[in-house]
């Protein structure tokens, strides 16, 4: 078995936009970073089927927090990079989120109170403001959300919204992977290496630490910090630590789609659009560049969740649940339709037991995680790789993390973030929406 030509002393599993941002903090800190992939090019796994929202709609302060410091990576995207990227910069699409009220103790409630304590600028909705801000919506209460082959799908609204809160400096990135591939620019330019099609099938440790991994060609890369950011093959890199077990909130792959429709007739959707989760039907959806409307669920409980066994094994087609979203987005969208051809994409996603991100270390001494992050952390990635390089600096110096959960300050907006709250050992959130939302 031969070396690596390279000696890093953090070796990255992954090289998604979350792996990728890693890469580029801890190597602008002086860091001699690897980063190992199966794929052949930066976030073509999980990050190239995200939905790439950026939102604020978290259901605990500390989701809110990283969030909003989230936000400033990608209005500041090109100083952050730092260096040019042949296939050019993602921009940031500013188009807002709604959130539809629909009781006076809904999740937009619970989220609205986050924002007024945390000083989130949103502005309120009365229904009739509602409809005159967005002519083009249904603002009928039709939920709970069912499936179409249930009556209750078909029936007319029983009422109508109670308003809406909205967030102006919400949005979406147009291409996730490209975002990644960014990134990686960022990371090299500052002497982080990457190396795809390249599998790991053995995490090396001696005496309760890590030392290094073995690549499926059989080459041994020796190393003393070693991070999990694979994904949906987390749980996987995480049975060869021999650490699953011992963590408390644990994480698994989910087959996942997103579908694409044309925007409805005469709604100039780029323009005119908006980020919504619609927790009365079951949706959410953002625009699309080409005035198209990107359609996702939000996991109601009448919807059966596709866990899958292997991350490598999935079906990549579109399923029948292009129609029940479709129809759902015409109860919100009266004149979208049915558009003939399905378009859209499945992908496999990362998820923890109550849908928040583990950013953390683990009882293998050297071996840390970032993990749990799909559907909902790519908005964060920023952020993250900032948090991530603060906790293993400050593992690796000493500190007890899990005693005395690390205090990171915030790069742009000064604000304390409690990594603790995204402790492997947490208990289940009770508030997180269990769903892409978290």
């Amino acid at each position: 078995m031969s070396p690596h030509p390279t000696a890093p002393d953090v070796l990255i599993v992954g090289a998604g936009v979350i792996g990728c941002s890693i890469a580029t903090e801890l190597a602008r800190r002086g860091h001699r970073t690897l980063n190992l992939d199966r794929g052949r090019s930066a976030g073509s796994g999980s990050t190239a089927s995200s939905s790439a929202v950026v939102r604020f709609s978290y259901s605990t302060a500390n989701g809110v927090h990283l969030s909003w410091e989230g936000l400033q990576y990608w209005l500041n995207w090109a100083d952050h990079i730092g260096v040019g990227d042949e296939l050019g910069l993602v921009e940031y699409q500013r188009c807002g989120q709604l959130m539809l009220m629909r009781t006076p103790d809904d999740y937009s409630h619970q989220v609205r109170d986050l924002w007024q304590e945390l000083d989130i600028p949103f502005e309120s909705f009365t229904e009739a403001e509602l409809r005159e801000r967005f002519s083009f919506l249904d603002t009928g209460i039709y939920g709970p959300p069912t499936l179409p082959d249930d009556d209750e799908f078909w029936k007319s609204s029983t009422g109508t919204m109670l308003g809406a809160i909205y967030s102006p400096d919400a949005g979406y990135i147009s291409d996730p992977q490209l975002a990644a591939h960014n990134l990686q620019m960022a990371a090299e330019a500052a002497g982080g290496e990457f190396r795809f099609g390249s599998e790991v099938v053995a995490i090396n440790q001696a005496d309760g630490a890590v030392t290094g991994v073995t690549l499926a060609d059989g080459t041994v890369i020796d190393c003393p910090i070693v991070v999990n950011v694979a994904g949906p093959h987390s749980a996987v890199i995480n049975e060869m630590a021999g650490v699953r077990d011992s963590m408390a909130i644990k994480t698994a792959p989910m087959r996942q789609e997103v579908h694409h429709v044309p925007a409805p007739p005469d709604v100039d959707i780029n323009a005119h659009g908006m980020v919504m989760a619609d927790d009365d039907v079951g949706f959410y959806c953002r625009p699309e560049l080409g005035n198209n409307l990107l359609i996702g669920s939000i996991e109601p409980e009448c919807d059966v969740l596709e866990w899958i066994d292997d991350a490598d094994d999935f079906h990549p087609g579109i399923s029948e649940l292009w129609e029940t979203q479709v129809l759902r987005a015409n109860r919100r969208f009266p004149d979208l339709g049915m558009p003939h051809q399905r378009r859209g994409l499945a992908g496999v996603y990362d998820v923890s037991d109550d849908w928040m991100p583990i950013y953390d270390r683990t009882d293998l001494d050297g071996f840390f995680v970032a993990i749990g992050s799909s559907g909902n952390q790519f908005k964060n990635a920023g952020a993250a790789g900032h948090i991530m390089a603060e906790l293993i600096e400050a593992v690796a110096a000493g500190h007890d993390h899990d005693g005395e959960p690390l205090q990171v300050t915030g790069a742009f907006t000064g604000r304390p973030i409690d990594v603790g709250a995204f402790s492997r050992n947490r208990v289940v959130n009770a508030d997180s929406s269990m769903s892409v939302q978290g």
